[in-house]
């Protein structure tokens, strides 16, 4: 039995736009993002995707394009879970700066190092800034002492593997077609756990917004293909433009 798993990172979004480190900020979509979602569910569409489940976050820019995305698919009544371990890598004290006057200031090899480095988190919140997660209600029920102030790629895969193992799988197991619409880096954990990417390797990669990417699995989640949807040069250069975002030359 095979299943099939769709990856979509959110479309852009203001602080996107705007070049700013966003994490665990509620930022919405841009109106480009919101296109880029269209988009994205329109390509779902042309290939016939019929998704049985989907997963999401909890922050509203994975939510709304979600939603967006399965409107264009006419499939809006498929259940939806939101989760927040699946919510975008904390960028601590650097949510907020844009990346590329960050960059300038503090040289673009150790942005690359904080943005993409598998083990290597940004500087943390103070415990007690307003903007830590211990303030906000969406996570008053869990243990305050499992909210970060910051993370690292392998800190955030600690949080999304074990749901992956133990909500998403059984799905999976089941044949059944699942959406995960979430972030740059809950979705990079989970390229590098099915595509078995290195430490070393997973700094180099990118993932576009708004462009689904396609897993056909087997039934020991191997991977037997997988693919970005439409364009591949169009999903490259998405990509790659993602990677520039803290080129010091952009401030």
């Amino acid at each position: 039995m095979t299943s099939t798993l769709i990856l979509l990172r959110h479309g852009e979004s203001e602080w996107n736009l705007a070049n700013r480190f966003t994490g665990w900020v509620d930022v919405d979509l841009s109106d480009k993002g919101r296109e880029e979602a269209k988009r994205g569910g329109q390509q779902m569409k042309e290939e016939g995707f019929q998704i049985d489940i989907c997963f999401t976050s909890v922050l509203k820019r994975a939510i709304r394009t979600q939603a967006i995305a399965l409107d264009e698919m006419d499939q809006m009544w498929v259940p939806v879970v939101r989760a927040w371990q699946l919510n975008e890598r904390h960028y601590g004290s650097l949510q907020g700066l844009n990346k590329a006057e960050t960059a300038k200031k503090f040289g673009e090899d150790q942005v690359k190092i904080w943005r993409r480095s598998y083990d290597i988190p940004p500087p943390p919140l103070d415990v007690n800034d307003p903007g830590h997660p211990r303030f906000e209600r969406r996570y008053a029920h869990l243990d305050p002492v499992i909210l970060p102030a910051t993370e690292s790629l392998a800190i955030t895969l600690d949080r999304v593997m074990p749901f992956w193992a133990n909500t998403i799988v059984p799905y999976l197991k089941d044949g059944k077609t699942v959406l995960i619409a979430a972030h740059g880096n809950s979705l990079r954990a989970l390229v590098k756990h099915l595509n078995r990417i290195s430490d070393k390797d997973i700094l180099e990669l990118n993932i576009p917004t708004g462009i689904p990417r396609a897993y056909e699995l087997d039934e020991d989640l191997n991977v037997l293909s997988d693919r970005y949807l439409g364009d591949a040069a169009a999903a490259a250069a998405a990509a790659a433009a993602v990677a520039a975002q803290a080129s010091a030359a952009r401030a």
